[in-house]
């Protein structure tokens, strides 16, 4: 099973994923194939890091995404991946991306829905 790994510790909130998505599937204004959403800011109150700000975005993938199985197909990574200025997103086996999991900072797997 193929997924994506988000590292959103370094997702920018940019949009190129999203911009490159839509192209590549032809989307209409309003539909998404990878949508960011956005957290923040927000003081943190406790903790190490009580006092600080946070402001996150993450990637998402929606029921539209299918990983643009036609580039694979080709062997191309997915435009979402190879857009990503922040080089935050990761294309590949499930199993895989775990690996590259390190406990230093936050990730999220994404894996689309399969037909």
């Amino acid at each position: 099973m193929k997924g994506i790994l988000v590292n959103y510790e370094y997702c920018t909130g940019c949009h190129s994923c999203e911009v490159a998505c839509k192209k590549e599937l032809g989307l209409p204004k309003g539909e998404y194939g990878i949508k960011i959403d956005e957290f923040g800011p927000v003081k943190i109150t406790v903790g190490p890091k009580a006092g600080k700000w946070e402001w996150a975005f993450f990637p998402m993938v929606t029921k539209s995404c299918d990983l643009c199985e036609g580039r694979i197909a080709k062997g191309k990574m997915p435009m979402c991946v190879q857009h990503c200025q922040a080089w935050c997103l990761a294309y590949g086996e499930v199993e895989d991306l775990v690996r590259k999991v390190d406990g230093k900072t936050r990730y999220a797997l994404l894996v689309p829905e399969q037909s």
